[in-house]
């Protein structure tokens, strides 16, 4: 299962880009000696005094955001969040020696993410979650019995159970990172064509569990239905 060579090396270009932009912002800040509050140059500024594009510094920018080591303001600017200088420098160190996350990684997590996800969800479903998720493996099994491409109606299947679990952050996780995941596993899974039928099944013996609210058979069936992403990683554990 090897990754496409140029669209790896791309995303090692721009990540390497980004990670460059990052460690200035956080010199820049040093040097500044800018404190809680205060705000960045904007990010046009930026682009020209790093000389790269004003897309990349946004990245950089929203990525700095998502650790909390920024905050940005509609209308106002960028601003440097209240987490402290030390706090702040070993964070965005953290940040440059993170690599990217392979597609290994990203199964991992979302098959430990997902049994959780189901659980929740068979307890704290609504009746309105519970038509949504129904809609969704309505138009999975349509699109698939017509012999058209699915992709996007999986995606939307498991996104509206992670939706009825209730749990904002664990949603957004996986909002994150299971659209790439299903792509991949598509594109590099030589069978996945003929898994229509299983898939169909199991996307139904999943939404009855929910719907019975079997927290415990919801788990299972989505055990199950990880088969083929646990023999990818076969050493995880639960």
């Amino acid at each position: 299962m090897n990754l496409d060579v140029l669209s790896k090396n791309e995303s090692q270009e721009i990540n390497s880009k980004v990670k460059k932009i990052i460690s200035q912002i956080g010199e820049l800040i040093n040097l500044k000696h800018l404190e809680p509050g205060d705000k960045l140059p904007a990010e046009r500024i930026l682009a020209e005094k790093f000389e790269v594009s004003r897309r990349t510094v946004r990245v950089a920018i929203l990525k700095l955001e998502s650790y909390g080591i920024l905050i940005s303001m509609p209308q106002s600017g960028t601003f440097v969040a209240n987490i402290g200088t030390i706090a702040m420098n070993g964070m965005i160190e953290d940040i440059l020696t993170m690599g990217l996350p392979n597609f290994r990684s990203l199964v991992e997590t979302r098959i430990l993410l997902e049994l959780k996800l189901v659980r929740l969800a068979t307890l704290r479903r609504t009746d309105q979650d519970l038509v949504k998720i129904k809609r969704a493996l309505d138009a999975h099994e349509a699109k698939l019995l017509s012999g058209e491409d699915a992709v996007q109606e999986d995606l939307l299947f498991h996104l509206a159970i992670a939706k009825a679990s209730g749990n904002v952050t664990m949603n957004e996780i996986m909002i994150g990172i299971a659209p790439q995941i299903i792509v991949d596993f598509k594109k590099y899974h030589k069978d996945y064509d003929t898994l229509d039928e299983l898939r169909i099944k199991e996307h139904t013996e999943i939404y009855e569990a929910i719907k019975n609210q079997d927290p415990q058979l919801a788990k299972n069936k989505m055990k199950e239905h990880f088969k083929l992403l646990y023999e990818y990683c076969g050493d995880i554990r639960e």
